[in-house]
């Protein structure tokens, strides 16, 4: 007969090993890295101590082979060296181990592994650097008077020019000053010919093809030249946006 003894440490053993969390295994993965960077020795100086802190082996590939993530040029950046910045691309961001690695990286105590590291020559590897975004100043040619004139021409019979004609406008079509305040104000109006429902009755000279004579304008067309389109542009670049207030937030 079997002892209640025995019974009892097959059942605690049982429970255990239900109990043990997911194998360090689990976690493996493997990172595609160019030549150049694993002959540096760089990645035997950083993957040996992530491995130790955060018990996930990572072995490497050449690229092009099957990996769960690719140190490259493509993804987020992680550290600079070799005259060039290093990117994550995680192809399996869902990948337990990857999601590790690419934690542990961006900590500051990866990065404290990142900076520790000094190659026979000396050089080493840094934080990533942020690009810097150069603001351009837009500069518009056109005359802006000569924009108002057209704008109160063409457009005011269904868009709010000034501020005195918002009363006069179709209440369903932006203003001048609403469309003023949109990022990309200056493509709109540059294009508006091209954008619904304008095509039906705009014609740009030198630019848009005559109606179809048998689908011939709707209403009264819309008549007007490039110096026509850059000097309403003009005009609208000198207008104080609409104060749309802040986004709507969804919980």
């Amino acid at each position: 007969m079997v002892s209640i003894a025995r019974i009892l440490v097959v059942t605690v053993g049982l429970i255990a090993m239900i109990a043990l969390p997911a194998r360090s295994g689990d976690r493996d993965f493997r990172l595609a890295v160019p030549t150049d960077l694993e002959n540096s020795g760089f990645l035997k100086h950083l993957l040996p101590r992530f491995s130790l802190k955060m018990q996930t082996r990572i072995t490497l590939v050449a690229p092009g082979e099957t990996a769960e993530a690719i140190l490259g040029h493509k993804g987020e950046p992680v550290f600079d060296g070799l005259g060039r910045q290093w990117k994550l691309d995680a192809k399996q961001p869902d990948h337990p181990g990857v999601k590790r690695f690419a934690d542990w990286i961006g900590s500051e105590v990866g990065l404290r592994t990142i900076t520790a590291f000094k190659g026979d020559d000396g050089a080493g590897f840094t934080a990533p650097t942020q690009e810097v975004v150069h603001e351009v100043e837009l500069s518009f040619d056109g005359d802006p008077a000569k924009g108002l004139e057209v704008s109160q021409q063409h457009c005011r019979r269904c868009h709010a020019v000034t501020q005195e004609g918002r009363i006069n406008s179709i209440g369903s079509t932006p203003s001048f000053f609403v469309l003023r305040s949109l990022p990309d104000w200056s493509e709109r109006f540059e294009r508006f010919y091209a954008l619904n429902p304008h095509p039906a009755f705009t014609q740009v000279d030198a630019v848009t093809p005559p109606f179809p004579q048998d689908r011939p304008s709707p209403i009264v067309p819309v008549e007007m030249t490039l110096d026509d389109l850059e000097a309403i542009v003009a005009y609208v670049a000198g207008l104080t946006p609409a104060d749309l207030g802040k986004p709507i937030q969804h919980q």
